[in-house]
Order: C-alpha cells, then sequence, then structure tokens
C-alpha cells in the first residue's frame, strides 16, 4: 500500500509499504480519513536526535476508519462498523490506565503517527481497546475528533467546576482545537465564551460557533483582553497558542480562583511570580483525551449539536496540506482521503 511517511529526519514522502497483519487482539481498519495537526509539523522539522523515534513511521494520528479485519480472540466487533481510532497506543496496564487517566500512560510518549505507524495509508492495526464506534458519522468527518476535539474537550472537561452562571471563559486561539472548545463550552457550560485570534475570519466562525464575544490577536492583547473580560479576570482562559504573548496574557487575566490551560504547543514562555499571578488560580498543561472522553466527544456529535470545521484534500495533495497547516490558512482541520 501507499504510504506518507517521515521516511528519515527532515525527510518526508510517499513510499510502498506492506498492508498490515491483525495479530491475535488486533483489529485491522481501512481507513476513511485523516486529521492533520500542528504537532506534525514538529515531527517533521526536527532534525535528527530531537525526539525519541526511530524512522521510518508513516504519519497521521488524528484517524477515522472501518474496521477491515479481526485478528484472533476479538469476538466484539464487526466488520466494515465505522469507528474513531484513539491517538495514543496506551497499555492499559500502569497505574494511568488503571485509573482511567489512560492520556497519562506510561506509553503515551509515543503513538500512531510519532513513532508508531499513523493512518496515512489505506489501512493500519491497532488493539481492541483503541476503537471508538462513531456510528452513522462519517469517518472523514469524525477523524478531528480523536484529536482536536477530544483535546479540546479534556481541557475544557478540567475548568467546567469554575464555570458557573455570571461566570466567563476566554479561548485564545480559535482554529483547529479552539474553535472545539468554543463548541463544548457552549453545550456544557453557562459561560460566557470570549474567543481571541490573530485572524479576522476565525472570530466571525467562533462567534458563529457559539463564542459571545471576540478580541482581536498582535499587539495589545492583554490590555484587549482585560478591556472584555473586566478588571476581575476570566474564571478560565483556555490558551491554544502557547506563545510568549498569550501565555503571559492569560495569566494577566485569570480571575482569583481561576484556571490557566495551556494546550497549545507555541514553545512560549511565562512568568510566574507572587503578584502576577492571581490568588488560587490553577496553571496546567493538559496532555491528549482519554478513551472514555474520546467517546463523549462522539456522543456529541453524534447529537447534531457539533460542527465539524474540515478542508479536504486527498491523498497525492497531502503535501500542500501540510504546507496549508503551516501557513496557517486552513479554515478548520485539513482532512487527507486515504489512497
Amino acid at each position: 500500500m501507499r504510504a506518507y511517511r517521515l521516511l528519515d529526519w527532515k525527510q518526508p514522502g510517499f513510499a510502498e509499504v506492506q498492508v498490515p497483519v491483525p495479530q491475535p487482539g488486533e483489529i485491522r481498519v481501512r481507513v476513511g480519513g485523516v486529521g492533520l495537526c500542528h504537532s506534525d509539523v514538529l515531527f517533521l522539522d526536527a532534525p535528527a536526535g530531537l525526539l525519541p523515534y526511530d524512522v521510518p513511521f508513516t504519519l497521521g494520528h488524528e484517524i477515522a476508519g472501518w474496521v477491515d479485519a479481526v485478528g484472533s480472540g476479538i469476538d466484539d466487533v464487526e466488520t466494515d462498523t465505522a469507528v474513531a481510532i484513539t491517538c495514543m497506543s496506551t497499555c492499559g496496564e500502569c497505574r494511568w490506565c488503571r485509573r482511567g487517566a489512560d492520556n497519562y500512560c506510561v506509553n503515551s510518549w509515543h503513538g500512531r503517527g510519532f513513532g508508531l505507524d499513523g493512518g496515512l495509508a489505506s489501512h493500519l492495526v491497532v488493539r481492541r481497546r483503541d476503537i471508538v464506534p462513531i456510528g452513522a458519522l462519517a469517518p472523514a468527518r469524525a477523524a478531528p475528533l480523536t484529536d482536536a476535539g477530544a483535546t479540546s474537550y479534556h481541557a475544557v472537561q478540567r475548568v467546567l467546576p469554575k464555570l458557573g452562571a455570571g461566570s466567563t471563559a476566554v479561548v485564545v486561539g480559535v482554529g483547529g482545537l479552539g474553535s472545539y472548545a468554543v463548541q463544548w463550552l457552549r453545550l456544557l457550560s453557562p459561560a460566557r465564551i470570549v474567543a481571541v485570534d490573530a485572524r479576522a475570519e476565525r472570530l466571525i466562525a467562533a462567534t458563529e460557533l457559539g463564542a459571545h464575544d471576540a478580541v482581536l490577536g498582535g499587539d495589545g492583547l492583554s490590555r484587549r483582553i482585560r478591556e472584555a473580560v473586566g478588571a476581575d479576570g476570566a474564571e478560565a482562559i483556555l490558551d491554544f497558542v502557547g506563545t510568549d504573548q498569550t501565555m503571559n496574557a492569560a495569566i494577566r487575566n485569570a480571575a482569583t480562583l481561576g484556571s490557566v490551560a495551556i494546550v497549545g504547543q507555541g514553545f512560549g514562555t511565562a512568568q510566574v511570580r507572587f503578584g502576577q499571578l492571581a490568588h488560587d488560580c490553577d496553571v496546567f498543561i493538559p496532555q491528549g483525551a482519554t478513551i472514555a472522553e474520546l467517546a463523549a466527544v462522539v456522543e456529541l456529535a453524534q447529537s447534531g449539536d457539533v460542527t465539524i470545521e474540515t478542508e479536504v484534500f486527498d491523498f497525492e495533495q497531502t503535501p500542500q496540506a501540510y504546507e496549508r497547516l503551516r501557513a496557517g490558512t486552513l479554515n478548520g482541520r485539513a482532512v487527507v482521503l486515504p489512497p
């Protein structure tokens, strides 16, 4: 089968690989669509020795498709069932998996599309615990739910206890992940939602998705957020950008007893000192989502109340899709169809 792989460090490209055969306890999935993520760009640009992975491997970790073949020992999954696939290949046995926090599994440092073969091919093999049925959802539409949808859901779940009546939540960066965060906040909380983005068209989209107010990014961001949320600050600020500017603006505008989630991998830094951060304000860096949270995201999407924004690319257009992602010109998530 044809696959799009990281052939060597800084050398992505197409290659012919064997169609995988499911072993006992494994399932082969016929790929229906793969969402592209900003973390993929990190893998594409990384020099040798930076990341703890062996090359080559097939890229793509936001995957959905149909069950194609079932290995021995599995009797509760039928072929042609539409499924979403968890990003990480978790062990199910470590202390994090046993307590239901499988997003922090000891194996979470690698997974499909980052160290293991991902979904940018016609087929891949996964373990039984790594699939979530999606019902009538089309796999090409459901694929972004596995990371963009689920990761943002996990972050929102962490701040929901802070979001009572009269509260405010700020979403910084309303692209691939932040646009879902706006929707989870709309569906799950009574909070007033303030969307922040450097692109005016994304602010328009965020308002259509449920944001009550919009703030344009750029110079003076902290001041503009303060004008939008008030001097007391926001109960929750979710930063899906993660640059120096956005992180510092989030910390300066979080309320006492509030929360700041740093989700975006912008590799920024922020100053935390006495007096800089409001008292009893939490600052945390979430990691992905649990399998249970992916199932909850799929259930919300099945209700019809969730907008899944995608731009679809043919398999041969994968390099161009990555360039659009790198340039920041996508509206929603790039989804690559299988070869």
